[in-house]
């Protein structure tokens, strides 16, 4: 940071304020010095840390755009599988509609249609759900707790005969 001073060179730099600030002064002279110099450093950090952030800001924008493309990536992946399975779903809606009319078409009062392979395009209904049991009743309120003693009178003491 500084020059290649050695201690002579300090020595009479030392001198040389001496002379010229004058013993009254120097001390007020180096306390500001000192609040420059920590005015300085303090800038320095400050600068630092903004570079830094920015590096981190740079790291991230990177990873957001990764993110993104690997995002897209994957959009772009299950659209397609979701044609195939539409595709696939409409093929065999078509043919179960092409077995069930052709069955229904040849058949009579008598004679039963196959049942069809293919499930419906209708979905099962949900099972029902299980029914809670009743709650119970609660208690009286005699039954929940048992019942206190009465408290026990306390005796007086008697007082000295000195107070009233």
């Amino acid at each position: 940071m500084l020059p290649d001073l050695s201690g002579s060179h300090i020595l009479i730099v030392l001198i040389a304020a001496l002379v010229f600030i004058g013993p009254k002064d120097l001390p007020k002279f180096l306390h500001k010095i000192g609040k420059f110099v920590g005015k300085m450093r303090g800038m320095a950090n400050e600068f630092r840390a903004s570079f830094d952030e920015m590096a981190r800001q740079s790291e991230l924008d990177e990873l957001r755009k990764e993110v993104e493309a690997m995002r897209k990536a994957s959009q772009n992946v299950i659209p397609q599988e979701l044609s195939v399975d539409a595709a696939m779903k409409s093929d065999a809606e078509a043919a179960y509609l092409a077995n069930w009319e052709a069955s229904h078409a040849t058949s009579t009062d008598s004679v039963q249609p196959e049942p069809s392979i293919l499930p419906p395009s209708e979905p099962a209904p949900a099972p029902a759900k299980p029914k809670r049991a009743p709650r119970k009743a609660p208690k009286a309120e005699a039954e929940a707790a048992p019942a206190k003693p009465a408290p026990k009178p306390r005796a007086k003491k008697p007082k000295p005969e000195g107070e009233a």
